[in-house]
């Protein structure tokens, strides 16, 4: 990738994250530390390889993307609204009453949304069927799921796993968000996991490990997953929750809770947005 447009979506990526903490910011609540982490594989997803429009966001033929890790809807709306599929200022308006942009995406109300996603675990398992759906419908549409390292310890997302598998679902990629770190603690406090790339090796997976904030490395990542075939492909990236704001970054705290003014003013500094 050429240095132009790395610095491009460097800027993407950080508009991104500056919505996320106004997002969450002005709902007083919301979910800012795993938002944050996965801000750079969805602005790569969205602005250099999904097979979407905007103007027509229900195109039968379009890329899927699951956010299975539904808490973390910020990073979502606010890429699709860099995207231009919502307004950015209705971001403001994150988790309000009145407001189409609830604490989980919901697809009959927000446009560029696949999936209803909550619970965790079951994202993975639409995304398997839509995976399937494509290719029993012949097309080349590809399905992509965000997953979170905590949510991996639910055995639906294995069982989803050994499906795509089973079924030679080349036409899907997981993303695994591993920050290492979950609402109740760290992963080996809590019920770790690792080591991911095995187990996904052992259910019949294509496995690929990178820097998930390195542009280069997820660009090289997401071609390789398109072009591998025969097996699905599990990204697995390794990152820092909390990304981009320094007092949130790799802190446990901030999983699931909103900045005060004071820690507000201090995020939009770091993020370029104050001077």
């Amino acid at each position: 990738m050429d240095k132009q447009r790395l610095t491009e979506l460097a800027e993407i990526a950080r508009r991104v994250r500056v919505g996320i903490i106004d997002a969450v910011y002005s709902a007083s609540s919301g979910h800012p530390g795993g938002s944050l982490s996965i801000a750079d594989i969805l602005t790569y997803l969205y602005f250099e390889e999904l097979r979407v429009d905007p103007a027509n966001p229900d195109a039968p033929d379009r890329d899927r993307l699951v956010l299975s890790k539904g808490h973390c809807a910020p990073a979502l709306y606010s890429v699709l609204a860099q995207r231009g599929f919502i307004p950015v200022e209705d971001l403001k308006t994150f988790r309000k009453t009145s407001s189409y942009l609830q604490g989980h995406p919901d697809m009959k109300h927000t446009p560029g949304v696949d999936m209803t996603s909550g619970s965790l675990g079951q994202g993975v398992s639409v995304a398997c069927g839509m995976a399937l759906a494509a290719k029993m419908d012949k097309s080349d549409r590809r399905v992509y799921a965000i997953l979170g390292d905590g949510e991996t310890e639910e055995g639906q997302v294995w069982e989803a796993a050994m499906f795509a598998g089973h079924h030679h679902l080349d036409n899907l990629c997981f993303y695994v968000d591993l920050n290492g770190l979950q609402i109740d603690g760290s992963l080996d406090q809590v019920v770790d996991p690792r080591p991911h790339d095995e187990k996904f090796r052992a259910f019949g997976w294509n496995v690929i490990v990178i820097n998930a904030h390195d542009f280069n490395e997820i660009e090289a990542a997401v071609k390789a997953a398109r072009e591998y075939k025969g097996k699905p492909t599990v990204i697995i990236g390794n990152s820092v929750k909390g990304k981009g704001v320094s007092f949130m970054e790799n802190n446990v705290g901030w999983h699931g809770k909103a900045p005060n003014a004071e820690e507000y003013e201090i995020a939009m500094r770091e993020l370029g947005e104050r001077a």
